[in-house]
């Protein structure tokens, strides 16, 4: 199990401030939704959190250890990273794209064994890529890529997974397939950090929700405390509709009365 405690975390790039001040502690067996407009430092926040930029002031600590003084191969090995919009460059089959999760467990120039072998299986079946097994990589669509990565990140099997934008280019059926393994990763003991757009899912899988806005966290907790009209008005600049189909929470964002989104519409 793995617990991240962010204290003060101030980070810039270049010389212009990015998080101003974060604090959090994130526990295993958590689903926890990182959500906010572009630009609110979501990504910045996760690179942060694995030590893949520089922090201005502050810290984060994976189990008590300052990031900055875990070996990459350690972190690796304990926190899974699934970054956004990654493109595919060497024509690998899915296969050995998704056994590259198993670097981190093996030492310079040995070979996949059974136990790696195992779980490279368990993710391509987790991942819903198990028949792609044997195709071009560099030739699958948007959504079978984004699987096949994300199979990737699982075959670490590392007890934390942190996934940026996982549901980009993922049909409807795909997203809430990879909502549930999101949340079955959580409830077998995993700690899950998502960065979401979709602030429904965010409300139906997550056990908390952090909102991000201009490198601040405005609010830290449960869906139900954080996802609110107001909160979502003042961040987004935007009107929603919340409310519960068949007991799901569902959050519809509203066109602007003056937008041109509204004035597209037909009348009443």
């Amino acid at each position: 199990m793995v617990t991240i405690t962010i204290q003060s975390l101030n980070v810039s790039i270049g010389r212009r401030p990015v998080l101003h001040g974060i604090d959090a502690m994130l526990t295993a067996g958590t689903l926890v939704g990182v959500i906010g407009p572009n630009g609110a430092g979501k990504s910045t926040l996760v690179r942060a959190i694995l030590g893949l930029t520089s922090i201005a002031g502050g810290y984060v600590l994976v189990d008590g250890t300052d990031v900055r003084q875990i070996p990459r191969t350690d972190i690796a090995r304990r926190i899974a990273y699934l970054p956004q919009g990654q493109t595919l460059h060497w024509p690998l089959s899915v296969e050995r794209l998704v056994a590259l999760g198993r670097l981190p467990h093996l030492a310079p120039f040995s070979r996949i064994g059974a136990s790696d072998q195992a779980a490279i299986d368990r993710a391509l079946t987790l991942a819903d890529v198990q028949h792609l097994r044997e195709r071009n990589a560099t030739h699958l669509s948007g959504g079978e890529r984004a699987r096949a990565l994300l199979a990737r990140a699982l075959a670490v099997e590392a007890p934390a997974l942190i996934v940026d934008e996982p549901l980009g280019s993922l049909d409807p059926g795909h997203q809430m397939e990879v909502m549930e393994l999101l949340r079955r990763q959580a409830d077998g003991g995993a700690l899950v950090i998502a960065v979401l757009h979709d602030l429904s899912m965010a409300a139906r899988f997550c056990d908390r929700v952090m909102l991000l806005n201009e490198g601040r966290v405005v609010a830290d907790g449960a869906p139900d405390d954080v996802l609110t009209e107001s909160s979502i008005a003042s961040v987004y600049r935007m009107k929603v509709w919340a409310g519960d189909i068949e007991g799901q929470r569902v959050i519809l964002p509203l066109p602007s009365a003056s937008g041109p989104l509204y004035e597209r519409l037909p009348p009443d």
